[in-house]
């Protein structure tokens, strides 16, 4: 069985340690790439789907609209939100689906972020459109750099949302990151910050954000993107496999990886 994750860039990401420790559980004879590709190349990628010359794929920013209008059927969810982040080739078609959605409702859930309330979602690409449908019938505000675009994504996923400008001051209530902001380290706005009742902080990498370590300090809730990649790549796995692995396993593998890049960052 032939996997991979599609999207640029792609070097940081934890999913193929999780499928791998996945695919060796489950006793499946199997390969998982993380490949770093363009447009040409994802188009491609999809091609190579729909030959059956691979089986399974995620898809991470900036490829979640494309993905959507490649494949050739949709689950219910990857309509509503307009992207599609898990591709599976079966019988000569590319089925997209959108396990951002559910993942999203588990991680918040165990997270312990407030079910009620207000909740303002920073981005206007997949991984928003994912929290818009997740997060249904909130009272939500959504700030983009092109609100333009947050329009669009409203339009699509058919959800009461408000559109506010990137530098709106946000009222209180959950702040939800879906950009790429805190990947490298980067900063939100100290009054982002100030008026946030919780964190579901999507964006990544071998250090805690600054965002997550802002809220902890204050005894905010917080769910952190590994929960949501966990959760998200546990049903790839299924619709791939039909094989339903343990998602402890998946993020044990993740960790692992997370602290040896940590200590290699200190040996450096």
């Amino acid at each position: 069985m032939r996997l991979a994750l599609l999207g640029s860039p792609v070097t940081h990401s934890l999913s193929p340690v999780m499928h791998r420790a996945a695919l060796e559980q489950a006793g499946i004879d199997g390969t998982y790439a993380a490949m770093d590709v363009d447009v040409d190349g994802f188009t491609a990628a999809v091609g190579e789907l729909r030959r059956g010359e691979m089986h399974g794929a995620n898809v991470t920013m900036p490829h979640k609209r494309l993905a959507f209008e490649l494949c050739d059927v949709r689950s219910p969810e990857s309509e509503q939100a307009g992207a599609v982040n898990t591709l599976a080739g079966i019988g000569g078609e590319v089925v997209g689906s959108n396990t951002d959605v559910p993942g999203i409702a588990s991680a918040w859930h165990q997270a312990g972020l407030p079910e009620q309330g207000p909740v303002n979602v920073f981005g206007s690409g997949g991984a928003a459109a994912a929290a818009l449908v997740a997060l249904a019938g909130r009272d939500i505000w959504v700030f983009a750099r092109r609100p333009d675009r947050a329009v669009a994504m409203i339009e699509r996923a058919g959800v009461e949302a408000t559109v506010c400008d990137w530098d709106h001051p946000p009222r209180a209530g959950v702040l939800v990151n879906a950009t790429p902001i805190g990947m490298r380290g980067e900063h939100f706005a100290a009054a982002t910050l100030e008026s946030a009742t919780g964190l579901f902080d999507m964006a990544y990498g071998a250090q805690e954000t600054p965002a997550v370590a802002a809220i902890r300090s204050r005894g905010l809730p917080v769910a952190v993107g590994l929960d949501m990649l966990v959760a998200q790549a546990a049903l790839s796995f299924r619709i791939w496999t039909g094989v339903t692995v343990d998602p402890d396993l998946m993020r044990e593998a993740a960790t692992t990886e997370l602290a040896a890049r940590r200590s290699g960052e200190k040996a450096m």
